[in-house]
């Protein structure tokens, strides 16, 4: 198996630190609003990589954070009111809620910064007592020029950076030693949450957040660490910096990054309008159409979303998914229990299928060719699969399907549709529950129906519902 390494800028073999175990972090988003297509693009293609180790047999411990405590977090809840711990919880359980629907594996373990500040602080003054760090009122900075290998994740030199200006650096105040240098930690301000620590009262800076978390939750050296590619610089090398001074060991082997998503052949911002949050879209798709599309090429190459594209990928889906249906379809009603001999050696003729789709993904999860693969596989059935054919050998070929689809995170087999008159009588009992106030129970329905496809609007004139 070989992966891509941001490191070194070229693929390279699969070899884990321990035999049969990975080591994986993803940094995870700030949870200050609904995420948005952007934050799915690595929370899919890095479920999607997990979920091909683990059917190489690899036993995977996959850790992704939520960052619940930054400025946009205490702007949030200076905006409503709130506090930002009530911001952030709140975010945290809707983001999983689109997760769930994204077919997302929950991590192994989901840190929360704010639960992990101790070991922070104790990294922190690992690093002011190596001399890697300093203090000036109150704020903790670390020495980017003392760490030796800085740059070599985002292949940047300190000397480009110096004169590249304070656009390209972490922000920081005019105290620090040297522009280059970040902030570890920083006092607090007025209205702000905050924590004890031996410099000021106050918050810890971004990056040294996941340092701690990772080495906490996988050990001080992790077999793959990933993300988004906006986050190589400067996220990913403080992170480098911060993780190899304060161990003094290698800190990821691997370093992976998704490309970027585009909208309309432009990058999504609120001010252009083209600003999407999976919530949107799962009023519009089921986000297995989503999942489907963003698996639907390299997870390096840069994305365009577009409505003509979305619909490209819902057809193919439901070519797969219809060709499953047929095949259950033919098992209901097949007479023949064993394979003749002729299926057995048709049946044999599918493991050039799984070969190529395994070939895809070795080669650093080329999902687009291993969606290929499964095309192929859906064709050969539709010839080959009829109602003459036995049991065992349309079982074989479903299950293959299923197998290679749940790799990819893709659910080909849905459950039952809903009749209209179960849909009336959620809404009825949705209804009811509001008029008692248990908005818990009503907003539950909701769920429940918006999970399986059903989108209620409230209206003047009552509750109205539709299909996603």
């Amino acid at each position: 198996m070989k992966i891509y390494n941001t490191m070194s800028k070229k693929k390279e073999e699969f070899v884990p630190l321990e035999e049969g175990r990975v080591r994986m972090y993803v940094c995870g988003p700030t949870v200050y609003n609904f995420i948005h297509i952007g934050n799915a693009r690595p929370m899919i293609v890095f479920d999607t990589v997990r979920r091909y180790f683990e059917y190489k047999g690899y036993d995977v411990n996959f850790v992704s954070n939520f960052t619940d405590v930054d400025d946009k977090i205490i702007k949030k809840a200076i905006e409503e009111g709130v506090t930002a711990d009530e911001i952030s919880k709140r975010y945290i359980a809707e983001c999983k809620k689109d997760m769930e629907g994204m077919n997302v594996k929950p991590a192994t373990k989901n840190p929360l910064a704010t639960e992990e500040i101790c070991g922070m602080v104790d990294m922190i003054q690992t690093l002011i007592d190596k001399g890697y760090a300093y203090e000036k009122n109150g704020t903790v900075y670390f020495r980017t020029r003392k760490f030796e290998g800085y740059g070599k994740l985002s292949h940047k030199n300190l000397d480009d950076l110096q004169s590249g200006g304070r656009s390209l650096l972490v922000s920081g105040q005019d105290e620090k030693e040297d522009s280059l240098d970040f902030v570890l930690w920083k006092p607090k301000k007025e209205g702000e949450p905050a924590w004890e620590s031996p410099w000021s009262e106050g918050r810890p800076g971004w990056h040294i957040e996941c340092s701690e978390m990772s080495k906490k939750y996988l050990g001080e050296q992790i077999d793959i660490h990933a993300g988004g590619e906006d986050l190589v610089f400067p996220h990913h090398e403080n992170e480098i910096a911060q993780s190899e001074a304060a161990n003094g060991k290698d800190f990821a082997k691997y370093w992976m990054h998704n490309a970027f998503l585009n909208i309309d052949n432009k990058k999504m911002s609120k001010s252009l309008g083209n600003f999407f949050t999976v919530r949107e879209i799962s009023e519009k798709y089921d986000l297995q159409v989503l999942r489907f599309f963003m698996l639907g090429a390299h997870y390096r190459t840069p994305l365009n979303f577009s409505a003509d594209l979305m619909a490209a990928a819902k057809t193919g889906l439901d070519r797969i998914i219809t060709a499953a249906d047929n095949l259950k379809f033919l098992i209901g009603n097949a007479k023949a229990e064993k394979m003749t001999e002729a299926e057995k050696q048709a049946f044999a003729k599918t493991s050039e299928y799984v070969d190529s789709f395994e070939r895809a993904m070795d080669d650093d999860f080329n999902t687009a060719d291993a969606i290929a693969s499964i095309f192929d596989l859906v064709k050969y059935s539709n010839t080959t699969a009829n109602e003459d054919s036995s049991k065992a050998y349309l079982q074989g070929i479903l299950d293959l399907i299923l197998k290679l689809t749940d790799v990819l995170g893709i659910i080909v087999e849905k459950e039952e549709e809903l009749l209209a008159e179960d849909i009336e009588a959620l809404i009825e009992e949705r209804q009811a529950a509001r008029k008692a106030k248990n908005f818990a129970r009503a907003d539950e329905i909701r769920d429940e129906l918006l999970a399986k496809g059903i989108i209620l609007e409230d209206t003047r004139e009552g509750v109205k519902w539709k299909k996603a």
